[in-house]
C-alpha cells in the first residue's frame, strides 16, 4: 500500500478542504435506493452470497477515484491511498454485537470472494470489535442492517470531524413492484468531495448492479 501526499499549494481543491474541515466542519449523508433486480436474480441463480457482492460493488467504486482515498495519515499528512480494503460488520448473534473484518480488495470478483469465504471462516467467531489483528490504516467501513429497510440513514461523528473517508450502510432490500431495491447510505466529508462525486459513484455502482453478467462470470455452492 503506498499512500501519496497532496502538495495543499497546487491541489485545486485546497480552498475547499480548508474550508470543510476548518472553518465550517460539514460532512453529509445521501442515502438512495440501489435497484438490485438484476444483481439479486444472478447471486441466487449462481448461489453466491449478496453481502460480499455489496461490499465488492462498493469497494470497486471506491477505488475508481482517489477523493474517497483521500485522509490524513497518522502524523496529519493530507493524501490518498493508492488502494483501500473493504472493512466490514459481521454480525455476533450470541452477544447481538458485531465483529469488523477486513478483506483485500480485488478488481476481479471470484478471487475477492473466494478471499472473503476465508476470512469469514477464520475469523467470524472471533467476538472482538476487531477479528484480525493490524488491520492496515488504509480500510473503508462498511455495514449491513438486514433486518430493517430505511428511507434515511445518518450517521453524527462529533468527535471525529477529521475522519475523510467515506462509511457506507446498506439496509433490507425489499420488493417494490417487480423491482428488488437495496437502501444504500454513504457518509461522505465535504471537505474532500461534493455532491458530484458522490453522485458519480453512486451512479458507478448502479450501473454495475445492472450488468452483472460482465463481471459476476462464476457459480459456486455457497448458498445466499
Amino acid at each position: 500500500m503506498t499512500f501519496h501526499p497532496i502538495d495543499c499549494n497546487s491541489w485545486p481543491r485546497t480552498p475547499y478542504y480548508q474550508h470543510y474541515l476548518q472553518e465550517v466542519a460539514c460532512t453529509y449523508n445521501i442515502t438512495v435506493n440501489l435497484d438490485i433486480t438484476a444483481l439479486l436474480t444472478t447471486c441466487q441463480q449462481k448461489q453466491i452470497k449478496f453481502y460480499p457482492v455489496s461490499i465488492y460493488l462498493t469497494a470497486c467504486a471506491v477505488n475508481n477515484h482517489s477523493e474517497f482515498r483521500t485522509c490524513l495519515d497518522e502524523n496529519g499528512v493530507l493524501g490518498y491511498w493508492d488502494i483501500l480494503h473493504p472493512s466490514y460488520t459481521w454480525f455476533q448473534p450470541e452477544s447481538e454485537t458485531f465483529t469488523s473484518i477486513w478483506t483485500p480488495f480485488q478488481r476481479d470478483f471470484a478471487q475477492f470472494y473466494q478471499s472473503y469465504l476465508e476470512n469469514t471462516a477464520q475469523f467470524g467467531n472471533v467476538h472482538k470489535l476487531t477479528a484480525q489483528e493490524n488491520t492496515p490504516a488504509n480500510v473503508f467501513p462498511f455495514s449491513a442492517l438486514p433486518w430493517l429497510s430505511f428511507s434515511e440513514f445518518n450517521l453524527h461523528l462529533p468527535q471525529s470531524m477529521a475522519y475523510l473517508l467515506p462509511i457506507f450502510t446498506t439496509g433490507k432490500y425489499f420488493a417494490q413492484g417487480k423491482r428488488m431495491l437495496l437502501p444504500f447510505s454513504i457518509r461522505a466529508h465535504h471537505a474532500v468531495c461534493d455532491g458530484f462525486h458522490t453522485a458519480r459513484l453512486l451512479n458507478e455502482i448502479q450501473e454495475k448492479a445492472d450488468c452483472p453478467a460482465q463481471w459476476l462470470n462464476f457459480s459456486c455452492s455457497s448458498k445466499n
